[in-house]
């Protein structure tokens, strides 16, 4: 039997809020911010005798997680507590980031969101630049931490490069980290040393080689495009599609696996992606499918693309998979997309593409003509180094160890 998983809330909850006892607590917090039995992390400090809590902050999609990708967020009064509401994802960069006047009066914050296992899925970044901001103003910080969904032994793919630094790039690591949101606090804390009074509050149970489906927990949508540990599993590749001007099926029921355009050849770039992955097209079997997006890119068109059904997640090797359909894509058709040019998380230059990398290389390779021993090159060699460089730095600040890792 798996052991029951207690997540660092259901740990504050268990211990009645001790540690908050006396301190004026603002929140960073979504609809994932719930304890097992679903109650929300807000409204049980508001409830809280001895604990006052004077603000919210929401990240990317707010509070309530409905606001869509790269949609700006207001200042709000959350209806349930009376809480002043403060966005940190407006239509500015520097929104990213708590104001002084927004912490004003505040002792401790918290961060308590779902990951979900990918360096620009932007919580992390939100958490990273409220913890500078805390530890300019000799705030505390807390995290409860969460399991990442997609595990915590997998590392794939490369790291950012000095000036590709971003939103969805905040700090040098593969795409795929296999981290924790309080490992990413321990490590990002250190690199530089922040002067920051921080705590983890860690999960109890969980082991790296763990995905969600062995929890004893629902999935809550972290945003609205994410609406499934399957889609979490996918996403490390699949948000790649991004950058370009095909549809990474924003629009469909199963956004990030379903991912074309209307004048690809589907088949043909199955016929290329698999002799371009070898081996690496293990753990999952594609499938040649259409689909038509209700909104965002190519509304109420028909997309051709290759959806990846996941057979084996372990084996599975998302951005591997995902790049070498993209260059099968513009090797087959080069005429079907074009990489994305418009400003991208507050970013014009570098483009889109080149910050989801980290570099502008992959690129170069795919508008070259990728070909299957430069595709090994990548995978095997300038990532892998990435990957292992990573591996090694992120040891001193991992919460969670295990023989059979």
């Amino acid at each position: 039997m798996t052991p029951r998983v207690a997540f660092g809330i259901d740990r504050l909850v268990d211990d009645r809020f001790a540690r908050l006892r006396g301190r004026r607590i603002g929140l960073i917090a979504n609809q994932t911010t719930v304890d097992r039995r679903m109650r929300h992390l807000a409204d049980l400090l508001h409830a809280e005798p001895g604990v006052e809590l004077v603000a919210l902050f929401g990240p990317e999609h707010g509070i309530r997680g409905d606001a869509q990708d790269m949609i700006g967020v207001d200042r709000s009064i959350d209806a349930r507590t009376g809480v002043v509401s403060h966005s940190l994802y407006g239509d500015s960069f520097e929104s990213l980031t708590p104001s002084a006047e927004q912490l004003d009066g505040i002792d401790m914050l918290i961060f308590d969101v779902q990951d979900v296992g990918s360096r620009y899925y932007t919580f992390a970044a939100t958490m990273a630049y409220a913890m500078r901001a805390a530890a300019e103003r000799g705030i505390a910080f807390l995290v409860l931490d969460r399991p990442n969904p997609i595990g915590g032994a997998a590392i794939e793919g490369p790291s950012i490069t000095a000036g590709h630094a971003s939103f969805v790039g905040f700090h040098p690591m593969p795409i795929r980290h296999g981290l924790t949101v309080g490992e990413i606090a321990r490590l990002y804390a250190s690199e530089p040393a922040l002067d920051l009074d921080l705590e983890v509050v860690p999960c109890t149970g969980w082991r790296r080689t763990m995905l969600w489906d062995d929890l004893d927990r629902p999935w809550i949508n972290p945003s609205p495009n994410m609406p499934s540990p399957d889609t979490a599993l996918v996403y490390p590749g699949g948000c790649i599609v991004e950058g370009t001007s095909l549809s990474e099926g924003r629009g469909t029921t199963r956004p990030f696996e379903f991912w074309g355009g209307p004048d690809l050849d589907p088949d043909r770039i199955l016929e290329i992606a698999l002799e371009l992955l070898g081996e690496l097209a293990a753990g999952a079997i594609p499938r040649v499918h259409g689909f038509r997006p209700t909104f965002h890119k190519h509304r109420d068109r028909l997309c051709l693309g290759v959806q990846p059904m996941i057979v084996d997640a372990e084996r599975f090797r998302p951005v591997a998979w995902y790049t070498a359909m993209l260059a099968a894509a513009r090797i087959s058709t080069p005429h079907a997309f074009v990489w994305r040019t418009e400003p991208y998380e507050f970013v014009a230059d570098p483009i889109a593409v080149d910050l989801l990398y980290g570099s502008p290389r992959e690129r170069i390779a795919i508008d070259e003509g990728l070909d299957a021993d430069r595709f090994r090159s990548l995978v095997e060699v300038e990532w892998r180094r990435d990957e292992h460089d990573f591996r090694e730095r992120r040891l001193p600040h991992l919460l969670y160890f295990e023989a059979d890792w």
